[in-house]
């Protein structure tokens, strides 16, 4: 039994070394996830300022993943940075088109996304984001903006007509009001873009949500987002690998 309970000492001793141990890593890991720039077509390698950052693209000047010719291709209807038209149904509302260039400036120019940084093998990127938990009422305004112009398909990632070399609906689709094809703000903002976004029950301000806008003058409010994922990520993989451990003390205790 003496023998039984300095087995478990140890145990103990060595899960919490494994825990504290893993730290400097994990906080080293951390770091990777902040301050960060995907390896996309026309990502900058790290992140540094632009000051003549273009119209909706400038609240990230300060610390930017993309360049000035970058910002300003994000405002054309039909863009050089992927030769998309957003226009494939038709004009779409000034109001509405403001909602997709904010979304492509985020992508393209926000340093605050790495928590959520996948790797991918695509032609014309390594790397993507994956369930961006974006601000509730980004997506219900992206979507109220949108509902009345048209599209002819839910996920805008793939699927289309590429002949011309811009995007075309497919033969067998047809052009809808937006809400058609997504009945609710979730199904916009999870769906579009292959669930890059997934809405979040959490408000702006909260520190909790990505914002696709804010105003630069009382700072960017995604850097404490993106801290706070970063530090629950890495908490997270402490943990997880102390469980071995744990698990190995749970057995000898009931077999003691």
């Amino acid at each position: 039994m003496d023998m039984a309970w300095k087995i478990i000492q140890l145990l103990l001793l060595a899960s919490v070394t494994a825990v504290w141990g893993a730290r400097p890593k994990s906080q080293k890991g951390k770091k990777n996830l902040l301050n960060v720039c995907m390896y996309g077509k026309h990502h900058k390698k790290e992140p540094s300022p632009e000051d003549k950052l273009h119209d909706q693209c400038s609240p990230w000047k300060k610390k930017a993943c993309c360049s000035v010719n970058t910002s300003l291709e994000a405002h054309r209807d039909v863009s050089l940075l992927y030769n998309f038209n957003w226009e494939h149904c038709g004009p779409m509302k000034p109001a509405c088109k403001r909602n997709f260039i904010q979304d492509t400036c985020l992508y393209e120019c926000s340093p605050n996304l790495g928590p959520w940084i996948q790797k991918v093998n695509q032609s014309w990127r390594k790397e993507r984001i994956l369930n961006v938990p974006l601000c509730k009422e980004d997506c219900e305004s992206w979507w109220e903006d949108c509902r009345t112009s048209y599209t002819c398909k839910s996920n805008w990632h793939k699927g289309w007509n590429w002949t011309s070399g811009i995007n075309e609906c497919p033969v067998k689709n047809t052009c809808h009001r937006f809400d058609f094809y997504f009945p609710t703000p979730a199904a916009l903002c999870n769906e579009i873009w292959s669930h890059s976004f997934k809405v979040s029950n959490y408000s702006r301000g909260s520190g909790r949500c990505i914002q696709m806008w804010f105003d630069p003058a009382q700072g960017n409010p995604n850097e404490e987002v993106a801290r706070f994922y970063a530090e629950a990520m890495m908490n997270g993989a402490e943990l997880h690998g102390a469980w071995p451990l744990l698990l190995g003390l749970v057995l000898l205790l009931l077999l003691s």
